[in-house]
């Protein structure tokens, strides 16, 4: 019987091909069955959710292996834990969301309108990703995360906006230079290792036996890949320009999919395989989480251009997540895998919000708004919710995550949860503040006409059937996160053993002690 993993990784690939196989006339056809494939993958998704044990999610479940390549020791090995299944579960929830949402245009900005090779690209990222977070085969999880590249570069440099090349190859380029970093470490490890037939299974690498000063080279290899992908300072720089000439639906994928396998993989592969590595290198990679988080927030205060903003909060964001990740405690950890979910929800609403009051405007630009929720109200109501997610609203879905990560944070490393806090008083300050300038106050003319009347309509029925869905996971998971913090947090547990770290007395904490 196939696995529904097999069914989620092959059906995209499936959908693919007979999109790309269609007629160029018959592309209402295509995006009808784009968007079947990806409704079908979700239905796949939500049915191995269901039949997940919840009790055992600390371990690998629905595993599959078959030899790949024996002279190698690579496998085709896949498996879900909590942790993966969440990434799963979010990866099929926003494919079909943003094949509705570019089901007409890709914004005022794009390079060109939706076509067959479109939905295609889309599609096979939507294998890829999922495949690099079930994958447990260290040599599979490396060729993934290398090949997912290659959707994601030519949705940007296709089909994004007037600067779209230089946007798409500056992600190639990082993306490709951390991977050759990565490739370096992946055959270390495999020298180190017990190789045979079964030399890259991430459970039989678990724990590493090598020198100290080895085994920290291999951490820092694999390190600087994830951090590229996170991405995190200083390495972030491809990341603004990549999500502000991206299509909204790409930029949905991009920030909210694809730069998550970044800290998914520091989490679930990093710090198993590097224990000692991993606590050697915590305070200083919490420095950069540190800077990821202020810097991001005070760029993102300065821009001028909605979609840039909305990817600079992210690389804030991001800081968060690898702040919780590497404060090496239960409730950080647990925090960091949850905002991972969280942000991708948050996220995707804003840049597709963004979007579409984009295209009526027809341009990005802040100051081109003014007034909007005169004419706009249910798109203004919906940018300004998942606004008050991302700057962890109580009650809202950022938040309980955001909170378990400082909680966490500060069991261990109390000074670096004080300054983080100061993101949140600046992400207030920046979504707040863009708000008031483009909803606020009096109307632009060019969104009335002579008589005053709107040019534009309000939110369409296609587009609340984008936005609802997503408000509607940020509302459920702000009031009621136990479902999925319960099939996380075995997992985290799970990696604390592995990476032999308890969590601190909080008695102790105040005197300083470091565990």
């Amino acid at each position: 019987m196939i696995s529904w993993l097999v069914a989620a990784l092959a059906l995209p690939l499936v959908g693919a091909a007979v999109v790309a196989a269609l007629p160029k006339s018959r592309l209402d056809a295509a995006k009808a069955v784009a968007l079947a494939f990806s409704l079908v993958v979700l239905g796949v998704v939500v049915a191995g959710a269901l039949a997940f044990d919840v009790a055992d999610a600390g371990s690998y479940q629905f595993s599959e292996q078959v030899s790949w390549i024996p002279q190698l020791g690579a496998s085709l090995a896949v498996g879900v834990d909590g942790i993966a299944l969440s990434m799963v579960a979010l990866t099929a929830v926003l494919v079909p969301v943003c094949l509705l949402a570019s089901w007409r245009d890709l914004g005022p900005a794009a390079g060109g309108r939706v076509d067959a090779p479109f939905l295609a690209l889309v599609l096979v990222l939507e294998s890829l990703v999922i495949g690099v977070f079930v994958a447990r085969d260290l040599f599979l999880f490396y060729v993934l995360f290398e090949v997912m590249l290659l959707p994601m570069y030519f949705l940007i440099g296709r089909y994004g906006g007037p600067r779209r090349r230089a946007a798409s190859l500056t992600f190639l380029v990082y993306s490709l230079a951390g991977g050759l970093v990565m490739l370096a470490a992946v055959i270390g490890i495999y020298v180190a290792g017990p190789g045979g037939p079964d030399g890259f299974l991430l459970d039989n690498l678990a724990a590493l036996e090598t020198s100290t000063s080895t085994g920290r080279w291999l951490f820092l290899g694999l390190f600087v890949a994830f951090a590229v992908k996170a991405p995190l300072w200083p390495v972030h720089t491809w990341l603004p320009d990549a999500a502000a000439q991206a299509p909204p639906g790409a930029a949905v994928l991009l920030v909210g999919v694809l730069d998550k396998v970044g800290t998914f993989g520091m989490l679930t592969i990093l710090l198993p395989l590097f224990p000692e590595a991993s606590r050697w290198a915590a305070p200083a990679i919490i420095c950069f989480a540190l800077v990821s988080i202020l810097y991001g927030a005070f760029v993102a205060m300065a821009q001028r251009d909605v979609m840039r903003l909305i990817a600079w909060t992210s690389i804030s964001h991001f800081g968060f997540i690898v702040l919780g990740i590497f404060a090496m405690t239960t409730a950080g950890q647990s925090g960091s895998a949850l905002y991972q979910v969280n942000h991708g929800f948050s996220t995707a609403a804003l840049f597709l919000v963004a979007g579409m009051l984009a295209t009526r405007r027809g341009s990005s630009l802040i100051a081109d708004f003014g007034g909007g929720q005169r004419v706009m109200p249910l798109l203004a109501g919906a940018f300004f919710v998942a606004g008050l997610s991302s700057l962890a609203l109580p009650g809202l879905s950022s938040f309980v995550s955001e909170f378990l990560v400082l909680v966490g944070t500060f069991e261990r490393y109390p000074w670096a949860a004080v300054i983080a806090t100061v993101g949140i008083v600046l992400a207030a300050l920046y979504i707040l503040w863009t708000y008031q300038r483009m909803m606020t106050g009096e109307t632009v003319p060019e969104l009335r006409d002579a008589e005053g009347a709107p040019r534009t309509r309000d939110m369409r029925p296609r587009e609340a059937l984008v936005v609802a869905p997503l408000l509607a996971v940020i509302l459920a998971l702000g009031f009621y996160p136990k479902p999925v913090l319960d099939i996380i947090t075995p997992a985290v547990e799970r990696t604390m053993e592995q990476t032999g770290m308890t969590d601190l007395d909080p008695l102790f904490v105040a005197e300083g002690s470091e565990g």
